[in-house]
């Protein structure tokens, strides 16, 4: 896949514009950090979604998080193949495990998204604050959240 379609949010979400649609997935950081994914749950078409709220849920045994969503809109469709193989998202989390397509209320939201080079970037920095943290009890860490957050 060309990844320079994509763009992503801090929140471990990605974007790929798809004529009138943006197709929302969550990165391979994301996926990797969950393991495997046993359960999802997503919006009906016709949801609106507001951009840095929760959307949806993943689970896997490790966690269950909420989807954070990187760009308002209204849900046009949601990908119902993963209600019964949410395995999807470890085995193809660019492709057939993408999560939702919404009609974005604005165009311009996704020039405040990254490119892959700069979230490649911000993974970097966040392996970094990893390193330092190894000793401290990381137990409350939410992927798609920043501590500040909750």
């Amino acid at each position: 896949m060309d990844m320079s379609a994509l763009r992503f949010d801090e929140s471990h979400t990605w974007v790929k514009e798809d004529g009138e649609e943006l197709i929302v997935g969550v990165s391979s950081y994301a996926q990797e950090q969950l393991g495997d994914v046993i359960f999802i749950e997503l919006p009906e078409p016709g949801t609106d979604v507001e951009k840095e709220e929760s959307f949806g849920s993943i689970e896997s045994a490790k966690a269950v998080e909420d989807i954070i969503a990187p760009v308002s809109g209204s849900v046009t469709r949601r990908n119902d193949e993963l209600m019964d193989m949410p395995e999807l998202v470890n085995e193809d989390c660019y492709g057939e495990g993408w999560l939702i397509a919404v009609k974005p209320e604005q165009a311009t939201e996704l020039g405040n998204l990254m490119s892959w080079e700069e979230y490649q970037k911000h993974l970097d920095v966040i392996d970094a604050d990893d390193a330092d943290d190894e000793d401290e009890d990381d137990e409350d860490d939410d992927l798609f959240f920043d501590d500040e957050d909750e």
